[in-house]
């Protein structure tokens, strides 16, 4: 059967080294929590030959490549039906599973944050997420505060769930091989339902603190027009990868209330 040929427009890196991909694969956990499996970019399917494999899931792949989703069509018949050609980041994923579902794949490099700030948007559903993406993403997501790595997406993603960092990968298991290395992790849901502040404000207050992140906050976060009552608060002082998911609800917590009064 005719290959895929990877495609540099769609930063695709096929893995060949089945003891990874059977790695990744073995690295979901969390199974009593979910029934639905989300594959993000399976490719060739290296790592879906080993997901049919586990019987009380029932696995979905996604791929913005035709001719990927053509031969895996071909490959596994059985899924035909649970194939979907379009893009990951597009698709309504809470209007297709109306139970908690997890989400795993080799993410294709140039889009691996979108494919977290989307997971973000659907946390009420999304129980677990195994991806392997960039070491320095990888990371970046993982970082406890007061690392240089440590950015707006280490904190809000750490607000929701727990993550690990599993495993590095090297560039030769990949054809292509990438310029860099690449890196496993996990997310599980925390048991934080909702934050205890305003989570769109949360957002806000997060993603403006790193804007600048060389500033302190209280010159970071300027554009938010800060209620004067917290001028004085120490918190301005610090930069933002200086602050934890708790010092950042709670710094939400005293806007609001400075903007209320």
């Amino acid at each position: 059967m005719t290959k895929v040929k990877p495609k540099k427009h769609l930063g695709q890196h096929f893995l060949k080294d089945s003891n990874i991909a059977l790695k990744i694969v073995n690295s979901l956990t969390n199974h009593k929590s979910y029934k639905q499996l989300v594959e993000v970019g399976p490719g060739m399917g290296v790592l879906t030959q080993y997901l049919l494999n586990k019987n009380d899931i029932e696995l979905t792949i996604v791929d913005i490549d035709q001719e990927s989703i053509n031969f895996l069509i071909k490959e596994f018949p059985t899924l035909k039906d649970n194939t979907i050609s379009g893009d990951f980041l597009k698709f309504d994923w809470q209007a297709q599973f109306k139970q908690p579902f997890a989400v795993i794949g080799n993410f294709p490099y140039n889009i691996s944050s979108q494919i977290f700030f989307k997971i973000l948007e659907m946390r009420s559903s999304v129980e677990e997420v195994v991806g392997m993406i960039q070491k320095e993403v990888a990371q970046r997501i993982a970082s406890p505060p007061g690392n240089k790595t440590y950015g707006k997406l280490s904190v809000l993603l750490q607000a929701f769930y727990s993550i690990e960092y599993l495993f590095t990968v090297s560039p030769g298991v990949f054809n292509p091989p990438p310029k860099v290395d690449s890196a496993v992790i996990r997310l599980k849901r925390n048991e934080t339902g909702t934050l205890d502040c305003d989570e769109k404000l949360f957002f806000r207050v997060v993603k403006q603190g790193f804007q600048n992140r060389r500033k302190t906050l209280r010159n970071a976060l300027k554009p938010l027009a800060l209620p004067p009552s917290i001028n004085e608060d120490l918190q301005l002082n610090l930069r933002a990868e200086q602050l934890s998911v708790s010092d950042f609800v709670l710094l939400t917590q005293k806007i609001e209330k400075g903007w209320k009064n």
